[in-house]
């Protein structure tokens, strides 16, 4: 596995933007306002060939009684205890608070490789007398002089992060995950899932919305194969986004169904389906990705021999534009049937590369056209020439014609429905794309 680095701090000393300068990439919110990360953020990084895993986490405040913040420090906690290298982040502008000094000491606890840096330099010069005062915290690392923001002193941090890697001895890991966006409404249990899925209590869960903000990654390496989930923010209506956080939140959100190969809706069982739920769906829908529907809290739903089908009959009808979504009941909490989630997301992962050669396109197209005639407008008939598949992930045909204003919708969804009827293609959207030829040259 690649050492994994953590990055530990008080709220609002700068890790969230260290770990973004050190990746490249706006992956944690930024903003400030103290707690804006609440659960450990993993991203792979890379210094001078070296990988590593870096881990962004929620701010440590070692005496509280806010329920948030006991998490977070619990989130910190777990992380220290996996990390193999720790970035130990102070503020030079809120000086060596007891704080910073009741973390120094559950770190050094820890025997973990610790490098303490102070942040925010650039404001006041490098370094001034204050700066001195970090040296006081006990570790056997001299504390780095850093600036963030400017990146400033973050080759210096991680010379040392990798000095403390073990030699390369094989080869790295290349295998490319499956990507799973899991993604709803708030509170539908989405964190719930992938604690389950991980054994372990990789993201905060608690009864209150909105409390994953950021999109969070995730590996999973099973006999199914190698997955990389992706736990995201709940998803309110736009009318009520008004933090701006949130709407950052809602951002990354829909960034990460971009990344994904698969998408995981959560449907709160108690609420049944709603509005939002169809919002929520329709991103993946839109964004041509695999999809599985997730009743959560099934655990919690009194039943008879008509309740399944009830439910199945109203996410249907809700979600008739993806009539091709697979479909489990499941309880995050308890474990309900989620150890078959792996199957159904490889299936409709392969559904969604799945190709089919063009001679048999055809063939098919020919015995379509043949039982339901194209349509007409003025005495001007479609002409279909032929089909062709183009790429995958959705699959996408191309099916050449002699007036695309005569291809109605209706004959769209006829021929869509033709190519589902013989070739599968559970849990994925089909893109037809309409072209014109010109007439047949017979």
């Amino acid at each position: 596995m690649k050492p994994i680095v953590a990055i530990v701090g008080r709220p609002n000393v700068g890790k969230s933007t260290l770990f973004n300068k050190i990746t490249g990439k706006r992956i944690s919110i930024v903003e400030d306002v103290p707690g804006v990360t609440r659960d450990r953020i993993y991203f792979d990084a890379n210094w001078n060939g070296r990988d590593m895993l870096l881990v962004d986490t929620g701010g440590i405040e070692p005496k509280t009684g806010d329920v948030i913040l006991k998490h977070m420090r619990l989130q910190a906690e777990i992380a220290i205890a996996t990390a193999d290298v720790i970035i130990f982040m102070c503020d030079i502008r809120a000086g060596l608070t007891a704080d910073d000094r009741d973390i120094a000491t559950m770190l050094l606890k820890s025997g973990k490789p610790v490098i303490p840096c102070v942040n925010k330099i650039d404001s006041v010069g490098m370094p001034p007398l204050e700066f001195y005062e970090f040296y006081g915290l006990g570790f056997a690392e001299d504390p780095i002089p850093l600036s963030s923001v400017h990146g400033t002193g973050t080759g210096d941090i991680l010379d040392r992060v990798v000095s403390y890697f073990p030699p390369e001895t094989e080869e790295e890991d290349t295998s490319n995950p499956i990507g799973v966006a899991v993604i709803g409404k708030p509170n539908a249990g989405k964190s719930s899932l992938v604690n389950k899925i991980l054994g372990e209590n990789r993201m905060i869960v608690s009864d209150i919305a909105g409390t994953t903000r950021d999109a969070i990654d995730s590996r999973v390496e099973n006999s199914h194969g190698v997955f990389n989930f992706i736990d995201t923010a709940g998803i309110r209506r736009q009318s009520k986004v008004d933090d701006k956080i949130e709407k950052y939140s809602v951002m990354r959100a829909k960034l990460a169904v971009e990344r994904a190969d698969v998408c995981i809706v959560m449907i709160d069982a108690e609420q049944g389906i709603t509005e939002q739920d169809e919002r929520v769906a329709g991103l993946a829908h839109e964004a041509g990705k695999a999809v599985i529907v997730c009743v959560n809290k099934w655990d919690l739903i009194e039943k008879d021999n008509s309740t399944v089908k009830e439910f199945t009959d109203k996410i249907r009808t809700a979600l008739s534009y993806m009539s091709y979504a697979s479909l489990m009941f499941i309880s995050a909490k308890t474990g309900l049937r989620v150890d078959k989630l792996f199957d159904e997301i490889i299936a409709v992962y392969e559904e969604s590369k799945k190709r089919i050669t063009t001679g048999i396109l055809n063939d098919l197209l020919s015995d379509a056209v043949t039982r339901v005639q194209p349509p007409s407008d003025k005495g001007r008939r479609l002409k279909i020439y032929y089909m062709t598949q183009n790429s995958v992930q959705p699959p996408t045909f191309v099916i050449f014609c002699n007036d695309s204003r005569l291809f109605h919708f209706s004959y769209q969804r006829y021929i869509e429905n033709c190519l589902r009827d013989v070739f599968g293609f559970k849990g994925t959207p089909i893109k037809l794309i309409i072209r014109e030829r010109g007439d047949s040259p017979n």
